[in-house]
């Protein structure tokens, strides 16, 4: 990690040579970071030239104690950092905005939540896969929605069905609903057998589970 200054903003810098493109996050306490393969400085002064307006925006959002929302058509909520909508992972939301015959709200709104659906496809579908190999289990069919009251869920024909907004919430909390739900396909229940299989594969699970308790997604 290295520190950038930029005109009146420091900016911590991490690279990571295995990263397909380059991203900004503004956190609590003003505190601005900058991932990126490996790139030249002038590719980096002009990424954040590029960016300024809308770091500044989200520093003065900090600053006045205004909570989190998404401006729709200009950000995205994504693995619990919110992104400016023209990073690459955005590119099937901005088609989709693209499209719209009418501009209204709740298209808008909709073409949100498609793109929700399709990054929980093409995101939770391996890792799912990835931790039924490593807990030796088998499901038989795999589902996405949005869902209001639950994270995810597990039925009796050893069907898994996940909530689309785990694609807004950090990738630890998403592998810990994974966990959670392949545990019911053994335990059809909360039982101490159930937490001891979970915690067997995910030894952070009880910080994880009270963590994602908290979690309150910002609003569109």
């Amino acid at each position: 990690m290295s520190k950038i200054i930029f005109k009146d903003l420091n900016i911590e810098h991490i690279c990571k040579p295995r990263l397909k493109n380059s991203y900004i996050s503004v956190h609590d306490e003003s505190k601005i970071i900058l991932k990126t393969p490996k790139v030249s400085q002038y590719f980096i002064e002009n990424l954040l030239l590029e960016k300024e307006k809308w770091i500044r925006k989200q520093l003065h959002k900090l600053s006045q104690n205004i909570p989190q929302k998404i401006n729709i058509e200009d950000e995205l909520l994504l693995f619990g950092e919110i992104y400016s909508i023209d990073i690459d992972e955005a590119i099937y939301l901005r088609k989709k905005l693209q499209r719209m015959r009418k501009n209204s709200q709740e298209n808008i709104l909709k073409c949100y939540d498609d793109f929700y659906k399709y990054c929980s496809r093409e995101y939770l579908t391996p890792r799912v896969e990835f931790f039924a190999k490593k807990m030796d289990l088998k499901f038989s069919d795999l589902k996405f929605r949005k869902m209001r009251s639950r994270w995810g869920s597990c039925s009796n024909t050893r069907t898994i069905t996940l909530n689309c907004e785990l694609m807004k919430v950090k990738k630890e909390l998403i592998d810990y609903v994974i966990v959670h739900e392949l545990a019911h396909l053994v335990h059809m229940n909360h039982s101490k057998d159930f937490h001891s299989l979970v915690e067997n594969y995910l030894p952070s699970s009880k910080a994880l589970r009270r963590e994602l308790r908290g979690v309150s997604l910002p609003s569109l």
